[in-house]
């Protein structure tokens, strides 16, 4: 469904000069498949994500997805994708009902094919309560089904959640998680992205963690603590980061944060 290939992005910047934000970057995530991206902020994440959703091209590398590329095919990209972050802008004005169809509507959908879809999302993410409430009294995790529903819309073979969690309370963000599953049990192809290791280990079925702009290992939650002999999770993540400022340069600040400056200096 997803497929990556040596995937470089940089940018020219006043201050730092040229830079990459993504280095060399492949991975294939299939259909029924929750494949995980996880980093520190500033990891590089995001952007591979942008370049999926076609709102940043490449610098090198082939992306495709569900068979198009990113850069000759974005138009059809777009319609089998689905995006979910943590910032989706919601309408003051338009109700959680009128926000949908106007996305739905957007992608071209018959109007009757659109009204039973939004039916059953409706029924599917417990919005029935708030159908009607405008977006500018919606809570933060009403706005959130909002954003979901309306990436779900034309029910895309792909959808993508970048950071969807962050800022939720923790029975909203089990209810994201939840829902994401049944995503993947219905057959999708989900990216999910995130820096919350737990996240990852009760959702993923694979994982890529990615730490300045490149992807230090991939595999399965099993297949990473068998190859680095380390049951704890946290543990292997942080070691993984800890190698790789070893043999590379100076330590994140995350690294700091845990008190492995010295070890890195």
């Amino acid at each position: 469904m997803i497929h990556v290939q040596h995937l470089t992005k940089r940018y020219e910047d006043l201050q730092r000069g040229r830079f990459t934000a993504v280095d060399g970057v492949s991975f294939t995530a299939r259909q029924g498949e929750i494949f995980g991206l996880l980093g520190p902020n500033g990891a590089g994440k995001t952007t591979v994500l942008r370049i999926l959703s076609t709102v940043l091209e490449p610098s090198e590398g082939i992306v495709t997805v569900a068979g198009y590329d990113v850069v000759r095919d974005s138009a059809e990209v777009r319609r089998n994708i689905g995006f979910v972050s943590n910032n989706t802008a919601i309408y003051d004005r338009m109700t959680a009902w009128e926000m949908v169809e106007y996305f739905g509507r957007l992608h071209g959908m018959h109007r009757d094919e659109l009204l039973m879809r939004m039916e059953r999302l409706f029924e599917q993410l417990r919005m029935n309560d708030f159908r009607d409430v405008p977006g500018g009294k919606m809570s933060t995790g009403m706005k959130q089904k909002v954003s979901i529903a309306r990436a779900m819309i034309h029910d895309p073979p792909v959808l993508i959640f970048d950071e969807a969690t962050l800022g939720l309370d923790v029975l909203v963000a089990r209810n994201l998680l939840g829902v994401i599953r049944s995503l993947r049990d219905a057959g999708k192809c989900l990216i999910f992205s995130t820096h919350i290791m737990s996240e990852v280990e009760r959702l993923c079925d694979k994982i890529a963690i990615m730490y300045r702009g490149k992807i230090l290992d991939t595999g399965s939650l099993e297949e990473l603590r068998q190859r680095h002999r380390e049951d704890d999770f946290e543990e292997l993540f942080f070691g993984l980061l800890s190698q790789h400022e070893r043999e590379h340069g100076r330590p994140s600040e995350a690294l700091v944060d845990r008190g492995e400056g010295d070890v890195l200096a």
